[in-house]
């Protein structure tokens, strides 16, 4: 006789005169299950125990009860790094918000209702219909995981309405400002040559973290091209992955070709990076030795303090302050206007 699995068992109520009835078992990994049954009726109490023990083995296991802040480990842990680190940042921030609302309560109780109030209670709070929609995304996206993991039936935030959100005007620079921020770049007291890299974003459209680490393989200098290609995590470099998986290969011009070729025959050996200074990539090399860094950091802090440097630039340009993305929507406003689509 095969060995039982499931064991059914008596608990007494506090003062000893009720009692009822629960199961013990295990699941796959090894972890001990306890389901109350909630009566004390003994026939039902062993049809029950029965039925669980054929579905264990058979290898039908019910999605385990678990609140929503350990629903959250388990689905990100699930995930892994098929999502950025940035990405498990905001998961978390959305469902430590979603807490706040309605509680630490089970994952599968989760209805409609709670998403609208979740909704409505960070509008009032002041979020931005556009935050609030980023929100409802990733907890939208968590319970469809679910969903595709047999963790739960339906997910119920499918129809969950966003709040409209008003699209932003897309802030770039004129030809006349990017004329004067590249002329204050050239004057600027620092290691990195932020005049190429001005130059460089105009050509291409590539994002900052795109740019920062771009490496020498990187550039095709008999194709002039540059591409923009994730980074492993080696003995030179560190791991970095692109924005979307928006891996491409970009033109370039003869001017900006030749400024990097100068550039590179000034560069020492072994520094792989086209914009890091030796000085900085030393400083990352020893942290990442001491393992203080991390893929978080590869995308935000190559460069320190880069925001507020590219502010100086601007006032000494006489240029309103605006972001250094805004030089990419300067480059495809242009790109556009000289007959590129979306598609191409």
């Amino acid at each position: 006789m095969s060995k039982q699995l499931v064991k059914l068992r008596i608990r007494p109520s506090r003062n000893g005169r009720k009692f009822t009835y629960f199961l013990d078992y295990q699941i796959e990994n090894g972890k001990r299950q306890r389901m109350t049954l909630g009566h004390a009726n003994k026939r039902n109490a062993q049809r029950q125990r029965d039925q669980k023990e054929r579905e264990l083995r058979m290898g039908i296991i019910a999605p385990k009860s678990m609140r929503l802040r350990d629903f959250l480990e388990d689905s990100l842990d699930r995930t892994g790094k098929q999502i950025r680190e940035s990405t498990h940042d905001e998961c978390r921030y959305a469902m430590n918000h979603l807490i706040e609302v309605v509680g630490n309560i089970d994952y599968q109780k989760i209805t409609l209702k709670h998403g609208e109030l979740f909704r409505q209670k960070c509008l009032d709070k002041g979020n931005s219909p556009a935050t609030v929609t980023k929100k409802l995304s990733h907890l939208k996206r968590m319970f469809q995981l679910a969903v595709n993991r047999k963790q739960l039936d339906e997910n119920p935030l499918q129809h969950i309405a966003m709040p409209k959100v008003t699209k932003k005007k897309v802030e770039k620079y004129t030809a006349d400002e990017t004329n004067r921020i590249v002329r204050a770049a050239k004057d600027s007291q620092t290691a990195l040559k932020w005049d190429m890299l001005i130059i460089t974003a105009l050509c291409t459209g590539m994002r900052r973290s795109e740019l920062l680490n771009c490496t020498w393989p990187d550039i095709d200098f008999e194709d002039m091209t540059i591409e923009v290609s994730p980074k492993k995590s080696t003995d030179y470099t560190w791991e970095w992955l692109i924005k979307d998986t928006d891996r491409r290969t970009l033109p370039l011009t003869n001017n900006v070709l030749q400024m990097l070729a100068g550039h590179q025959s000034q560069q020492p050996e072994g520094y792989p990076y086209v914009f890091v200074p030796p000085a900085r990539y030393d400083h990352i090399q020893q942290l990442r030795k001491q393992g203080k860094w991390t893929l978080k950091d590869a995308s935000q802090k190559v460069i320190s303090n880069f925001s507020g440097t590219f502010d100086k630039i601007l006032k000494r340009a006489g240029v309103r302050k605006r972001t250094f993305h805004c030089l990419r929507n300067t480059a495809l406003t242009n790109w556009f206007a000289n007959g590129m689509n979306e598609h191409d």
